[in-house]
């Protein structure tokens, strides 16, 4: 029987809140985080959450910006989400406290454990595995790719997928191509998938579908990304 619990858990002395979906019958289950794109939790990602849970997973939205903090227009968006992107070790700090109250949900697989965000949310995983979460795998879903330290990626402990929109303005190639460079480097076990005629957001059902600009949801993408998601989950869970 699934469970959905609202979660408040502390960073430093930051109170956050985030949202469980969860079994608390039965055997041990896989955990992930999910991180949402830059508005904070909401239901979008709640929904994913109950999506993952349904497959088998223990999922945990993570509360990034604190309990309270949900801007709705794109300038507090914008603004909250830059306080964490150019903080590169706050972000991590605050990934790796989702990470360690997912690791609390009862029946949690502990040594099964993955992060996956949606634009921000995606950058932040990259981030956790960055920092070298004791995770099997991180997933991005038209998430920003950019490091200002690519040598940390030596860090990374578990495999990396990336998800992107291949006509993606706010991910321009030039960021894919450092992106490909520096998990080389790094010798991660990574896979990068493009989405042909998908921007940014594209999994998002709640914008407008395939509309010129800079974001659009992308039915095709959408349902090609979560399938890739579960066969990389069922690969570092095996």
């Amino acid at each position: 029987m699934l469970k959905t619990e609202t979660i408040e858990y502390k960073q430093g002395d930051v109170i956050c809140e985030g949202h469980a979906v969860y079994d608390d019958a039965g055997g041990k289950r896989p955990g992930v985080v999910i991180v949402p794109e830059w508005g904070g939790v909401g239901d979008y990602t709640k929904k994913r959450a109950q999506m993952l849970a349904e497959l088998g997973y223990n999922a945990f939205v993570a509360d990034v910006y604190g309990k309270g903090i949900r801007p709705t227009t794109m300038d507090a968006c914008a603004a909250e989400m830059g306080k964490y992107m150019t903080n590169r070790p706050l972000l991590r700090a605050r990934m790796q406290a989702a990470l360690d109250q997912l690791r609390k949900l009862p029946n949690t697989d502990t040594g099964k454990l993955a992060s996956m965000g949606y634009c921000f949310g995606g950058s932040a995983s990259l981030e956790l595995a960055r920092h070298g979460a004791d995770v099997k795998g991180v997933v991005s879903f038209h998430g920003g790719l950019d490091s200002p330290t690519p040598q940390d990626a030596k860090n990374i402990k578990g495999k990396v997928l990336a998800l992107h929109g291949a006509d993606d303005p706010v991910v321009p190639d030039a960021q894919v191509l450092a992106f490909q460079k520096e998990m080389r480097d790094a010798k991660v076990d990574w896979q990068l998938v493009a989405y042909g005629n998908a921007v940014h957001t594209f999994t998002n059902w709640n914008m407008p579908e395939d509309v010129p600009g800079p974001a659009a949801y992308n039915k095709k993408a959408d349902q090609r990304s979560w399938i890739a998601m579960q066969n990389f989950f069922k690969e570092i869970f095996a």
